[in-house]
């Protein structure tokens, strides 16, 4: 049986960086075949847990995106009324009978799965990603109920359709809003915060361009550095990782070697015109002097 220290091994291998607490959580829930909660600020990597795990489990991410007004036909289920239409004329047209035409249309011929009904009907569990969770309205959350806690889902013309086998199921959150209690009860939570020092320089180091030893430190100090400053989106891994990859092409050894090129290549770091004037080039200076 493999345990959270084989777990976090394997994320280290495809290239994830787990802290403790969050490799102990992922084991957790993949033991108990219950969903896992991720919650902090944006980009510090929740999104990258659940590519990770459907690499090292070799098998399909099913990814459902998250946004105000989701509902059920787009998340769960729907029907092609375009094709049950089509059907309906055609049947009209043979002669059959209201009963026949009926049965025929709501049949899983009809049937437009979404991420959640496909999910569930997989051989092979998948890994279901449910991407910024707190974006959906609350009324949202009342449809996952029934997928997260017995794996099921109720189509009235059809009845219920239990689930082939279960998937690991990923659920992320920003902060955006509460979520209920009735959701968090059904998961294991983790909080994901901004990496420490060292753990941002081994995400670099095993998902970054080739770089020197001291240009990696120097950009690892630099941007948490930064995110001390008062900004309105600090700067999460994927744009550490962006930012470095500018830094390569650019040929930079030094942060300090060239004023004007580390200004402009901010714009791989800060993406909003607010955070970009917060950083003018006397203080990208200062802190490039202190990095490292």
């Amino acid at each position: 049986m493999m345990t959270w220290t084989d777990l976090k091994s394997r994320l280290g291998e495809a290239g994830y960086v787990a802290s403790n607490e969050l490799a102990m959580a992922i084991h957790i829930a993949l033991q108990l075949e219950r969903p896992i909660l991720l919650e902090g600020d944006a980009g510090v990597g929740k999104t990258q847990v659940a590519k990770t795990l459907a690499e090292i489990e070799s098998t399909e991410l099913i990814r459902l995106q998250c946004y105000e007004g989701l509902d059920a036909a787009a998340a769960i289920y729907e029907w092609n009324y375009q094709r049950q239409l089509l059907s309906i004329r055609a049947a009209a047209d043979s002669g059959a009978s209201a009963e026949a035409m009926e049965a025929r249309i709501f049949s899983r011929e009809f049937l437009l799965e979404r991420p959640l009904l496909r999910a569930i009907q997989q051989d092979r569990p998948p890994v279901l990603l449910i991407d910024e969770i707190d974006r959906a309205d609350e009324e949202f959350e009342a449809f996952l109920l029934e997928v997260l806690s017995d794996f099921q889902i109720t189509i009235p013309e059809l009845g219920t359709i239990a689930a082939t086998s279960r998937p690991i199921v990923v659920l992320t959150a920003n902060g955006t809003r509460d979520l209920s209690d009735a959701l968090r009860r059904r998961c294991i939570y983790s909080h994901v915060p901004y990496p420490d020092r060292a753990t941002e320089l081994a995400i670099l180091e095993k998902r970054g361009p080739d770089l020197s030893p001291h240009l990696a430190a120097q950009i690892v100090g630099f941007v948490q550095a930064i995110r001390k400053e008062d900004l309105d989106k600090k700067p999460g891994v994927a744009e550490t990782l962006d930012w470095a990859a500018a830094l390569a092409g650019l040929g930079l050894k030094d942060l300090t070697d060239d004023p004007v090129a580390l200004q402009a290549s901010l714009v791989a770091l800060l993406k909003t015109e607010a955070d970009q004037a917060a950083i003018p080039a006397e203080v990208a200076q200062r802190l490039a002097g202190v990095a490292g």
